[in-house]
């Protein structure tokens, strides 16, 4: 009896079939393209501004002279978001009040910053409570300077 039969070369042709499809090679796998890298740099009120999530720009918002990327909560901070008031602007004195008003915000943009001195004591907890929020869950991307602070001018020279 030999081994050649036509049943065992269908098997041997099926089992060959079987092994060159498990092992064949495979498609690379492509791996998404990770996010531009960002760089710690200087913001004056101005030019952190269009950071304010429109257009598919990532967001940004300061409190206490730091800048956060809260792009990961655009929801929250981007474009018809609750928080919307404070993308690509100093939230500290709307954090601290507890108000989303725009009226808590800076309207000129070339003045000093705000330097909250006439908040209270429970405005000043609202305040350190929401920057450790933002410390925890978002990255410090920069600082915000007054317009025509000497880092500001350093910043825009580079």
């Amino acid at each position: 009896m030999s081994i050649a039969t036509p049943i065992n070369l269908a098997l041997l042709s099926l089992f060959s079939v079987l092994v060159y499809l498990h092992f064949r090679p495979k498609a690379p796998v492509k791996l998404p393209q990770p996010p531009p890298p960002i760089v710690f740099r200087t913001f004056t009120p101005a030019t952190l501004l269009p950071f304010n999530g429109e257009d598919g720009k990532p967001v940004y918002l300061a409190v206490r002279g730091r800048v956060f990327d809260v792009t990961p909560g655009r929801n929250f901070y981007g474009p018809g978001g609750p928080y919307e008031n404070f993308a690509g602007r100093d939230a500290s004195r709307g954090l601290a009040c507890q108000s989303f008003d725009e009226e808590m915000l800076t309207k000129d943009l070339k003045g000093p910053l705000d330097e909250l001195k006439d908040l209270d004591a429970e405005q000043w907890e609202n305040l350190g409570s929401w920057e450790e929020r933002f410390l925890e869950k978002y990255l410090v991307v920069g600082k915000l300077v007054a317009e025509g602070d000497p880092e500001a001018l350093k910043s825009e020279a580079e």
